[in-house]
């Protein structure tokens, strides 16, 4: 018996929208979750995809996130947009602050967008992707719990801090996406290890003494191995910069983990920078991006970064997506929990 179905992507947004709302999350803030669960789905990143539907389920069932929060949006500055997210899902605050983003980039040539009292945004590429989609070279930061250790120390500072920028290309599609994290690899991918019983490799995760380790249990209790080193740590450094410190949100070393149910809503933050590319380049950018990508894609064997999951987005539309029968027969239980 396979382990795994194939879904549409549209059941996969029915199936997350009605888990969400049967653990207690409202329509409004579960359509947007839904949609971007459907979109990770598509991407390939099955860690931060539908397995992510019961953690959530359970946060707004222990009131680590508040299912029914109602984000705010400012305006403190001609080109400056907040939102206070409420101790909500980040999903819902950002879609509020995109609405007003995007004009005010091609209104002003650079606007930006600072959310406060947040939770995991999931895929920041699927956000940063959003705003290039609407014309807009759009950046985009997150912080998180703390899971690296500053260069010669052991103790977690910082989260594994991802960046993302999306430029625009034709069709609808990104010319370049790029979207990483701090960490050499999403923490999420550890955790989805130690769920199976899988070791890790060497280079992911450090034991709680700063030595690699294989053993994603020991990984999680330790931190997370930063990218490139100290670069890596200086990239988490710049996220922590932007996404907490500048935006009122809570530090990584302050805020509760994004799993499990201890401690809280974590209160953590995004940022976002819009620019409207016409702005500053006298018209070339557009023939630049093109050149720039036609001198890697001329490569043999070379890609761009965003290039594997463009393709996978594509056979996703076509062909649906292989989910985990065990995930799916998890959250069939939370609706059916609703019954």
């Amino acid at each position: 018996m396979t382990n795994t179905k194939i879904l549409s992507l549209s059941e996969i947004e029915d199936l997350s929208f009605r888990a969400l709302v049967a653990a207690g999350t409202s329509e409004a803030n579960a359509r947007p979750l839904a949609i971007a669960t459907a979109a990770t789905e598509a991407d390939g990143v099955a860690s931060h995809g539908l397995a992510y539907i019961p953690i959530y389920a359970e946060h707004v069932q222990f009131g680590k996130v508040d299912g029914h929060a109602k984000p705010t949006l400012e305006r403190p500055r001609p080109g400056l947009l907040t939102v206070d997210a409420a101790t909500g899902f980040a999903h819902s605050a950002i879609d509020l602050g995109f609405a007003d983003l995007v004009p005010l980039a091609i209104e002003q040539g650079i606007a930006a967008l600072s959310i406060r009292n947040s939770y995991n945004c999931g895929v920041l590429g699927i956000h940063t992707g959003r705003l290039a989609k609407s014309g807009v070279v759009g950046l985009g930061f997150t912080n998180a719990p703390a899971s690296i250790a500053p260069s010669g120390g052991s103790q977690p500072v910082v989260g594994t801090n991802p960046f993302s920028i999306a430029v625009p290309g034709e069709g609808g599609e990104p010319a370049i996406l790029i979207d990483q994290s701090a960490s050499t690899i999403a923490k999420s991918e550890v955790m989805k290890h130690a769920r199976e019983g899988k070791s890790i490799p060497v280079g992911w995760a450090l034991d709680a003494e700063g030595n690699p380790t294989t053993d994603p249990n020991v990984g999680l209790k330790g931190s997370m191995a930063p990218s490139g080193g100290y670069k890596g740590v200086g990239i988490a450094l710049l996220v922590e910069l932007l996404a907490a410190a500048l935006g009122g949100a809570t530090l990584g070393k302050d805020a509760s983990p994004f799993s499990g149910t201890a401690g809280g809503p974590p209160r953590t933050g995004q940022f976002f920078i819009a620019i409207d590319p016409t702005t500053t380049s006298n018209g070339a950018f557009a023939k630049r991006v093109t050149d720039l990508v036609a001198a890697i894609h001329g490569q043999a064997g070379a890609h761009l970064p965003g290039d594997g999951r463009k393709a996978k987005r594509q056979i996703a539309a076509r062909d649906g997506v292989a989910v985990s029968v065990a995930t799916l027969d998890k959250i069939k239980a939370i609706i059916a929990g609703s019954s």
